[in-house]
């Protein structure tokens, strides 16, 4: 009949081998005895005893390997340490750690070996950094909105001599586009949002397949620049409906773009339309589109109200446009 005593080890063997922590027993030296069935195959270890007697030191790198230090030092002198770090299993492959180091008392109460029990947290660890970096983003995001706003009422109601509801019907509308830029972002997630999809966006109130045609290659914005960009093309819209080539009936607008040798070319030209006469003073939307829209997308826009329609060319590194 089996003794007490080979009933707990064979249970404490089973735990051992069940456990996904990988259990070590380290010598005051610092080296290690001893490793769990569980924790070889975590650590993916195939033979302990090529590593038996190796530093515990040298899995690690960097932080950990401080941290492991002071973890030996404090249990070295009867106290436990927690931290966490990475190391890479035996196989080279990157794991994220939360090691909990304990001393193992000998009979005269003063520490004899040294117990680390590590868990895998890799998974737990990427979520929290991908938590860190939405939230930085979001609150980059929340950042450019709010100083697109800000720009945008205090030229909407600077010197304007139009009636206050005129000037506030505005105001909505150009928040409105804004609002449409950050429902693309939305469904574009921390990746940007498609040109196209935000050109088509911004203009469906007044898309049609006769008067306004878009064309280009696939082109990703970062937040900031979908902006400025969502912006001028309401502005060009609203002004090509109530004045420019989609006032009137055989009116046409196309929107282009294209890549090509690291350089982005963007183009909206409107044909068909009244004659058009130069403004005798910028207003808001010329400003935005020839200085926002140019500064937030690292380049130069250029606005031509040339007689058969207005023209707006936007010229700006390919790089530049992912950029936060």
């Amino acid at each position: 009949m089996p003794t007490q005593p080979d009933k707990d080890a064979r249970f404490l063997r089973a735990v051992l081998a069940a456990s996904d922590d990988c259990i070590k027993v380290i010598g005051l030296d610092g080296t290690l005895e001893f490793m769990s069935e569980g924790g070889q195959r975590v650590m993916e270890v195939t033979d302990f005893e090529a590593i038996r007697g190796c530093p515990w030191t040298q899995f690690w790198e960097g932080p950990g390997k401080a941290e492991v230090e002071a973890a030996l030092v404090a249990a070295r002198s009867g106290h436990s340490y927690r931290f966490q770090g990475q190391a890479d299993t035996a196989a080279g492959n990157p794991r994220y750690w939360d090691v909990q180091v304990s001393p193992i008392m000998a009979a005269d109460g003063k520490p004899e070996a040294i117990l680390s029990v590590s868990r895998d947290i890799t998974q737990i660890h990427a979520g929290e950094e991908r938590y860190r970096l939405l939230a930085g983003e979001l609150n980059h995001r929340i950042k450019n909105l709010l100083a697109m706003v800000s720009g945008i009422v205090n030229q909407s109601l600077r010197g304007s001599d139009e009636p206050l509801d005129q000037v506030k019907r505005r105001l909505s509308d150009r928040l409105q586009a804004l609002a449409a830029a950050q429902d693309v972002l939305m469904m574009a997630s921390r990746h940007g949002a498609d040109l196209r999809q935000l050109v088509e966006v911004v203009l469906s109130p007044h898309r049609s397949v006769e008067r306004l045609a878009v064309e280009g290659p696939s082109v990703t914005l970062s937040s900031k620049c979908a902006l400025a960009m969502a912006l001028a093309l309401h502005e060009l819209g609203t002004n090509a409906v109530k004045y420019g080539a989609l006032s009137q009936e055989g009116g046409h607008v196309d929107v282009s773009w294209r890549n090509r040798g690291g350089e982005f070319h963007f183009r909206w030209q409107e044909s068909g339309g009244p004659p058009v006469t130069p403004p005798r003073r910028r207003g808001f939307g010329s400003q935005m589109i020839e200085k926002v829209l140019g500064n937030y997308l690292g380049g130069t826009a250029k606005l031509d109200f040339a007689p058969d329609g207005i023209v707006l060319s936007l010229d700006a590194p390919t790089a530049a446009l992912a950029e936060g």
